[in-house]
This record gives C-alpha cells, structure tokens and sequence, in this order.
C-alpha cells in the first residue's frame, strides 16, 4: 500500500485543533493581563475588625540551662558546714566533699545534691536543690509562674507574704473640695446626744487600738473585774533569727528555722535559706544533728552558714 507523502500545510483536524489553542491562549493572555491591570493594591485590601488585637507571647525566663550542683560548692566551704569530716579517713573524707547527686530526669530542669558528714556526738547534712520553672502557658511568663511556685513554698512553712500597699489614684481622694484625703478615723466618734454622757460614769470602754503600734490597750474592758488590776498579754520577744523574709538575696528570698527533739537528749535544727532569681529557685538546708547533748545547735551559727552558702550561688547565677 501506497503511503501518502507529507505535504505542508495543516490538515482539518490539525486546523482545527490549531485554532482552538490560539483561542485559549488568546484567552488565557487577556485574562492575565487584565488580572496584573486591574488587581487589588495593598492599600485596597480591608483589615478584618472583628480579629481583634494579638495577645502578646509573654518573655521567657532567662535561664535555659542550670548549673552542676554538687561541684558548686568550694571544698573550703565544704569543711566549714560538714566539720566531722576532718576526722573521717581519706576515701570516706573524699566521698563526703564530693555529694550525692539527687536523681533527675531533666538536668535542665532540676538539679540538687546531698553532702553529709557523722561524728560521735554530732552529724551534719547539707542539701541543694535548684529548681527552673518553666511556663506552658504563653500569656503567663517563666518569672511570673517560679513566683507562684516561690510564694506556695514561703507559706507552706507558715511565712507570711507581706502585704502590698496599691497606689492612691490622684484626684480621687474624698472628704474635702481640693481633692486632699481625709485623715483616716482612730475608731472615736464624738456622741450624737450630750444628755447621755451622764449615764457613762459607770461603763468602761474598750479603747481603739494605739494609732502607731497598732496593738491594744492594756486598759481593763467591761468584763474585767472590778478594781482588779489588769494583766497585759505577754509578748513574744524577738531575737532576730525567727523565720522570716530575707533583704538582698536574688530578688526575692525567705529563711526558715526548726528545732526539733531527738530522743532523750538530743536535738535537731534545720535551716532552709529559699530564694528566686528569675525563673530559678534555689533551696539550701542545712541540719545540724546531736545526740547525748542538752544544749541544742546554735541557731545563729546554722544560719550565718545558710545564708553564705544562698549568697555565694546567687552570684553564681549572675555569672
């Protein structure tokens, strides 16, 4: 069979389909030119109103990363908490100013170690626990959350927050036209009615708190006995090593002091220096134990060494 020899030209289905290209080309050219001639600019777009304003993502903490614990602590410092490891041969001595390291799963999360050192009469134990608080909540901060964590472990030992005072808006002081605040009342109110004065020769009142010391009146009330003399309430003298909030240590710290018994004669005190630095709270304790004594450990002793200890980490934080 004969096949047909090609000649130029196009055929009618190769017309055809020809024209059908150029077509949707034609088309597919004006489309694009009028999309790039008559497109929206960025000043025709709208802002959708009803989206409202992003909340902010709060900072994070400062520290990522903790530090190793148990060789933070110099070895001079070591000898000073733990005494009774002078006496302890060479390998118990070292093993001793060396610590325990705590168990943790997250070394960048939490850390401690454990120091301890026994002798017959008395037995010391120092343990640091270094804690960094992290939030899964991104409108809470890591500070804000380690100040919550801070504030619960400052209670739970029966440590009082100290109230804070919110500031007088100005202009909305009342009692006087120029906007001056009314001095506030010490509980007296004159009487309403002069004529009943006389009827108050034989009632005793229980007179307002003093104005500076904020402490009652040791003055008999309308329930003491008739010319007895009243007893005051005694006060508990303060010596200064109570537990309380500490000045100076990170941004914000407390220390605790417990005394307890042990046994016949002995007795245990523990003292715990707390204090937060950013999102990182740090815990030192420090117990002294002894055994066969009356005399219980130097409460002001324990508690100078805790607070040394507290300040040299919080400058280690700062490095």
């Amino acid at each position: 069979m004969q096949r047909k020899r090609y000649a130029p030209g196009r055929t009618g289905s190769t017309a055809r389909t020809a024209v059908v290209l150029t077509s949707v080309l034609g088309l597919g050219l004006g489309l694009g030119l009028t999309g790039c001639s008559a497109g929206p600019t960025t000043d025709d777009i709208a802002v959708d109103a009803k989206a409202g304003p992003v909340s902010p993502v709060a900072p994070p903490g400062r520290y990522r990363t903790l530090f190793e614990p148990c060789g933070s602590v110099p070895q001079s410092t070591l000898k000073d908490l733990l005494p009774g490891a002078a006496a302890l041969p060479d390998a118990e001595r070292g093993k001793a100013y060396r610590g325990v390291a705590a168990v943790t799963y997250d070394t960048d999360r939490r850390v401690g170690c454990t120091w301890k050192a026994d002798s017959p009469e008395t037995s010391h134990r120092l343990a640091l626990d270094i804690e960094r608080v992290v939030s899964y909540d991104p409108a809470v901060s890591d500070d804000a959350r380690a100040q919550e964590v801070y504030l619960r472990k400052q209670l739970a030992v029966g440590i009082p927050v100290p109230p804070t005072t919110p500031p007088t808006p100005t202009g909305t002081a009342t009692g006087t036209a120029s906007g001056t605040a009314t001095p506030p009342s010490t509980g007296a109110t004159a009487p309403e009615n002069t004529e009943n004065t006389e009827n108050t020769e034989n009632t005793t009142s229980t007179p307002s708190p003093s104005a500076t010391t904020g402490k009652p009146s040791t003055a008999p009330t309308s329930g003491a006995p008739s010319g007895g003399t009243p007893t005051p309430t005694p006060t508990p003298t303060s010596t200064g090593l109570e537990p309380r909030v500490l000045d100076g240590l990170g941004e914000i710290a407390y220390l605790d002091d417990t005394l307890s018994t042990v046994g016949a004669n002995g007795h245990q005190r523990v003292v715990s220096v707390v204090f937060r630095t950013s999102n990182v709270i740090v815990t030192v304790s420090y117990r002294e134990q002894t055994t066969g004594s009356v005399e219980a450990p130097d409460s002001k002793e324990l508690q100078e060494k805790a607070r040394n200890l507290a300040r040299m980490l919080a400058e280690r934080l700062e490095e």
